[in-house]
């Protein structure tokens, strides 16, 4: 007993796309199967996201209000220290370009920001753009080093202090 999946593969898995008619005799009519008029019926036909057929098309028929904080974002490319007890010999300097080369980041462009997930036992120089808490103690825990990307040490920014009630002005 053949099953449907033994009979697709026997038939083939790619059915041949139908060539449209090439003129009166074709076969397929005077159209050729493309219906008549527009862009459609046209050459290489391509219509664009949000085209509405030369309406004014709904995101310029709306005003722009508003803030976005998209481009303001801060993008990091995110490390696990479970990866890195994974992957990294004891004493081993991690960096972008290190964590790149074996394949943890897709490109060494974006920095890299350093999260505790997992265990670290291994003794590691970790340079990066920026740690989570847990990650940080984790590192300095093992014996190992949280640099920045300079290969300095890292540090937390202390707070900034909320505005102090001053006394009122006497006249």
């Amino acid at each position: 007993m053949s099953t449907l999946q033994q009979i697709t593969q026997a038939a083939g898995g790619h059915k041949r796309s139908k060539r449209k008619g090439r003129g009166d005799s074709s076969g397929k009519g005077k159209t050729a199967g493309r219906g008549t008029k527009g862009t459609a019926a046209r050459n290489g036909k391509y219509i664009r996201r949000g085209y509405e057929g030369g309406q004014t098309e709904i995101y310029r028929r709306f005003p722009k209000r508003g803030f976005s904080n998209f481009d303001f974002a801060n993008n990091f490319n995110i490390v696990n220290l479970a990866d890195l007890e994974e992957r990294f010999e004891s004493g081993a300097t991690v960096d972008r370009a290190a964590l790149h080369e074996i394949g943890l980041v897709p490109d060494d462009k974006l920095p890299v920001k350093i999260l505790g997930n997992g265990e670290l036992k291994k003794k590691l120089t970790i340079q990066a753009g920026w740690y989570s808490k847990s990650a940080a103690e984790k590192i300095n825990k093992a014996g190992g080093a949280a640099q920045n990307a300079d290969g300095k040490p890292f540090e937390f920014p202390t707070p900034k202090k909320k505005f102090e009630k001053r006394e009122p002005v006497k006249k």
